[in-house]
């Protein structure tokens, strides 16, 4: 019988970042990757974007196992809030799960999860329809891992991360062999890295990196602030070997760094001497011809924690005169305005900067031959370019169809798209709802595209709100309209323009009064449409306008002539002897009915305490 295989990608495809995919073979799900991605410019107060999986939901009962290719956020930063709903065993290599735990641990909802397999380039599980096994790869992290799910119609591959260097040392080694046997055996189709499928030129070995930063830190005076991934463990063992060779001491900063800084360490991935650590407050006893400083910002992204320093927000470590900024990071090509901007606020902090991608081609990712030599390796059937923006999966088939692959054998996949394969034909099925979903501090999910856009418009053209108190049953505005407006116009600055709104408000207001079918809603959108037309002519702004309507006299109640209205005075007590309705005036000495009707407070106040008598007989 044969397998019926879905394919579907949950993100990473037409996107940089937020690695996520979905093989169903038969029914069970398997899960490769959970990452996230960091937001672009116009996600404003977004901490970060996971995929969403509304679908999984639906289909939990489903789901095998999440399989982790290495310990990039990329490729595991969604686990926790995945593992909050979805309680699955979780797949990776040493290092890899390290990091995983970390991750994990800082979420309160999964801090006590503990259902996680160390695996290696050895392991092979079977599942009954699929067995997984994995190969090793070249990648910033050691340990990184592809991932190979075979069936009973052919294997599928998930490379994960990677890129060749015949210079790369143990721990970071490809396994050639092992990649032409699983081409022998038949691969039916691949899911692979496009991340760096439009550069043409050979990626610089490690080799040569490595002396490129031990060149840097030689021939510099002053302090280098270096600019890193928290979790590119390579490219930190490079920064230690180049600081102990040029006599430097290494200041860490963050506590992301110095927990992955310490797992590395306690797994052997990371080697230095014992006294090239110093803390913030020991760079004082140092010339600055010493001093590293290595930078990652929270969840170990670098570039808005160089700003922070460049503008002098930190509380300990700021840009100075003479600091060299060594980025060793490669960013996507959506932060270059970012990276623009964050050069600029160096430079004026005294500063300068150097990039390692200025000289050196320093990807951690396959370019263009290298993703030839994969698909040669491994002679796939059918090709699904992944891990990019749409121009590099293009970059990507189009290598593939110089080797000859037919471009109907090529899918460029978006996000919820369902790729089926069955009676021998892989072809699109129909597809399923995948939306991102974006975290802000403690909310997860909570932020979609109408507060997005609400964001938006409020830091282009601000807020402005109009306060105005009605007597509804007098059908009267009780008090002129107030005005108060942040981020739109500086209000002492056009008092005819505050004037004139003024006079819009009150005669919109004014207007639903006098309708006999008066009716809240249609007030404030009747507000909302004139004072926005009049703001937008007169300034070409549309700032969010938030009327407030007050009323007053909600609660009056008519009284009979018969009954007196309720006071907060004190309640004439009745008497039986007493007909009249004014009560008479009691002697200044009885004090008896007032003390019987006085607050308890006062009771106790003027109380008059009883003499002592002795019996003296």
């Amino acid at each position: 019988m044969s397998a019926k295989i879905k394919i579907i990608p949950f993100g990473g495809v037409r996107e940089n970042g937020k690695n996520m995919y979905a093989v169903d073979v038969n029914g069970g799900i398997y899960i490769l990757d959970c990452g996230l991605k960091y937001p672009e410019n116009e996600l404003l107060g977004i901490d970060v974007v996971i995929p969403d999986w509304a679908y999984l939901r639906e289909n939990k009962d489903r789901i095998v196992a999440v399989f982790l290719t290495h310990g990039h956020a990329d490729a595991i930063g969604a686990l926790p809030y995945f593992l909050s709903e979805f309680n699955v065993p979780v797949f990776g290599s040493e290092m890899t799960i390290a990091l995983a735990k970390i991750d994990v641990a800082a979420e309160p909802k999964v801090k006590d999860y503990d259902d996680f397999h160390v695996i290696d380039e050895k392991t092979e599980i079977d599942f009954g329809d699929v067995v997984v096994s994995f190969f090793s790869t070249t990648h910033s992290i050691p340990e990184s891992l592809g991932i190979d799910l075979k069936t009973d119609e052919g294997q599928i591959i998930y490379t994960g991360d990677f890129k060749f260097d015949q210079t790369a040392k143990p721990g970071y080694q490809t396994d050639y062999a092992r990649l032409g046997a699983i081409g022998q055996a038949g691969v039916l189709a691949v899911l692979s890295d496009s991340a760096n499928a439009e550069n043409p030129a050979m990626n610089a070995s490690e080799q040569t990196i490595a002396e490129s930063i031990e060149e840097t830190f030689h021939y510099r005076d002053g302090r280098v602030v270096v600019a890193c991934v928290a979790s590119n463990i390579l490219r930190i063992q490079q920064v230690f070997d180049a600081a102990a060779k040029t006599g430097r001491k290494v200041c860490l900063t963050g506590q992301d760094l110095e927990a992955i800084v310490n797992t590395a360490m306690k797994l052997g991935k990371l080697s230095f001497d014992d006294d090239l650590l110093v803390t913030t407050e020991q760079l004082d006893q140092l010339s600055p011809s010493e001093i590293v400083i290595l930078q990652t910002g929270k969840m170990g992204e670098p570039i808005k924690a160089i700003q922070r320093m460049a503008n002098k927000q930190e509380k300990d470590l700021n840009i100075q005169e003479g600091d060299l900024v060594y980025i060793t990071t490669t960013p996507s090509h959506a932060m270059d305005t970012t990276v623009a901007q964050t050069r600029d606020m160096i430079y004026r902090a005294g500063g300068e900067v150097k990039a390692i991608s200025d000289e050196l081609n320093s990807s951690g990712h396959a370019y263009k031959r290298d993703l030839q030599l994969m698909l040669n390796l491994l002679k796939p059937k059918y090709l699904v370019p992944i891990q990019g923006e749409y121009r590099l999966l293009n970059a990507h088939a189009n290598a593939a169809m110089e080797l000859g692959m037919p471009a109907d054998h090529i899918f460029i996949l978006a996000k919820g798209d369902v790729l089926t394969y069955a009676n021998g034909e892989m072809g699109l099925g129909e597809g399923i709802d995948v939306s991102d979903t974006m975290i802000d501090g403690i909310g997860v999910g909570d932020i979609g595209n109408i507060v997005l856009r609400d964001r938006k418009v409020l830091a282009d053209d601000g807020i402005f709100i109009a306060v105005v108190t009605i007597d509804r049953k007098k059908k009267q505005i009780v008090a002129d309209p107030k005005i108060t407006s942040r981020g739109f116009v500086y209000v002492k600055a056009n008092k005819d323009l505050m004037q004139e709104s003024a006079q819009i408000i009150r005669k919109a207001v004014q207007n639903n009064l006098d309708n006999k079918e008066f009716d809240w809603g249609h007030l404030k959108q009747d507000v909302r449409e004139h004072l926005s037309h009049y703001l937008f002519e007169q300034t070409h702004r549309r700032p969010v306008i938030l009327p407030v309507i007050m009323e007053v006299n909600q609660h009056h109640r008519r009284t009979s002539g018969k009954e007196k209205p309720v006071t907060n005075q004190e309640t004439p007590v009745k008497t039986s002897k007493s007909k009249d309705k004014s009560t008479p005036k009691k002697d200044k000495k009885d004090t008896t009915d007032k003390a019987a009707h006085k607050p308890r407070r006062n009771r106790k106040r003027r109380r008059t305490p009883k003499p002592t008598t002795t019996d003296k007989a």
